[in-house]
């Protein structure tokens, strides 16, 4: 209880809100060319400082609970304590998704928020690799993770990359290591067939669909993006045709020709795999004209190495079951020498379930998700320790597990 103790006492004598405020605006200050703002940023640098000179003068531990209170909200500090009681350790590391996770179109502009970007500097200066885990591209990922936290801190040998949703692996400053390619250990026969469904998903789509929709540049996954804002009613409508159009082709592709069945088989497996491509199907009346047991087993067995996924209004996307971004997780952790993983997840979507449940698992840490994520993953995170951030605000959870760890290192 001394702890909990520290903690009551830390912000009902200190006002912490300032400090913390003091705080946000000297690590946040915009450079600029001005007396009068340079004289305002270190008055309030000052301040902040004697503010903390008083927190480590009254605490036997008083840096580190003047660090939490500049950084963590009473409640956030709280359930950090409460965190490190059920676990016992600090975070290790930290996998974060990022389209609609660390930024969102509706919450913050399609940007990562300048807190958020300045708060996983720090936890890079306190030694927590990053891996940044996502369904875009290597390149976008890139562009913006250098833009946002730097070209140095990228290439520090502490970031890592996973990359269209697994299939790869970016992780500077590791020699061969730097990429792996995660793809190329599939077998021939996969390679192939989505070799095929690549060089066919645009030509043989709808004169409509192709007009409304692009592929994403990816090295391996097949995704098609709205030519629309995401989300948008056109772009919901578009995704749902591009949808039905990829579970036919694959089925053609995997059915072989002669096989005119295959795109039914495939509507088929993927509706009884999956509530929402089912809604969708039947939404359009598009269901298939026989059961998932009438599928090939040859057929089936294939079916069940291929993913079809699915999101509202921004994707539709075929990728290999084999590849997730648990394996490109596995294989960041492995390059980056973390041996005993205890790592934040953040995501929303069912890509970044699989990881929450894998950490959970293998008791490899802790879950956040925003408000906004799908029902599987608030339902996961709820269940366990109930990490719930408001869109746009992956900072709140951030500030919370770096309480977490400035505690942790109290012993």
């Amino acid at each position: 209880m001394e702890r909990y103790d520290a903690l009551f006492r830390l912000y009902d004598e200190f006002d912490t809100d300032t400090l913390r405020a003091y705080k946000d605006f000297v690590d946040l200050f915009p450079p600029v060319d001005s007396r009068v703002a340079l004289d305002h940023w270190q008055s309030a640098s000052d301040d902040m400082e004697d503010r903390k000179d008083a927190i480590r003068d009254a605490f036997d531990a008083g840096e580190t609970y003047a660090d939490v209170a500049a950084h963590a909200t009473r409640d956030q500090a709280f359930t950090a304590l409460d965190l490190y009681n059920s676990y016992g350790r600090p975070v290790n590391a930290l996998v974060l998704d990022v389209d609609e996770t660390l930024r969102s179109a509706g919450g913050t502009d399609n940007e990562i928020p300048r807190e958020t970007l300045h708060l996983l500097t720090e936890f890079h200066e306190r030694g927590v690799p990053i891996v940044v885990c996502t369904g875009q591209t290597l390149e976008n990922v890139k562009g913006f993770a250098i833009q946002g936290l730097g070209n140095a801190l990228v290439h520090s040998g502490d970031v890592s990359i996973v990359y269209e949703a697994g299939t790869g692996v970016f992780t500077p400053g590791h020699g061969a290591d730097t990429k792996r390619l995660l793809y190329e250990d599939l077998d021939e026969e996969i390679r192939d067939a989505f070799d095929e469904i690549r060089s066919r998903v645009l030509s043989d789509a709808p004169e409509e669909l192709r007009r409304c929709t692009h592929l994403q540049g990816n090295e391996f996954n097949v995704t098609m993006k709205p030519n629309f804002e995401t989300g948008s009613p056109d772009a919901v409508a578009v995704i749902d045709d591009a949808l039905v159009h990829m579970l036919n082709l694959l089925g053609e592709t995997v059915a072989g020709e002669g096989a005119s069945a295959g795109p039914d088989w495939a509507r088929a497996h993927y509706a009884a795999e999956d509530p929402e491509i089912r809604g969708v199907l039947e939404s359009r009346d598009d269901t298939a004209d026989c059961d998932p047991a009438d599928v090939p087993e040859d057929v089936r067995a294939t079916f069940e190495r291929v993913d079809v996924a699915y999101y509202e209004g921004d994707a539709a996307e075929i990728g290999s079951l084999e590849l997730n971004k648990v394996v490109g997780v596995e294989a960041a952790l492995e390059v980056l020498g973390v041996d005993d993983p205890f790592a934040l997840v953040m995501g929303d979507s069912k890509s970044d379930l699989r990881v929450m449940k894998w950490v959970a698992e293998h008791d490899a840490g802790i879950a956040a998700a925003p408000e906004h994520a799908s029902r599987d993953v608030l339902d996961h995170v709820i269940r366990t320790d109930e990490l719930i951030f408001d869109r746009g605000k992956a900072g709140d959870v951030l500030r919370t597990v770096y309480a977490l760890d400035r505690l942790a290192s109290l012993g």
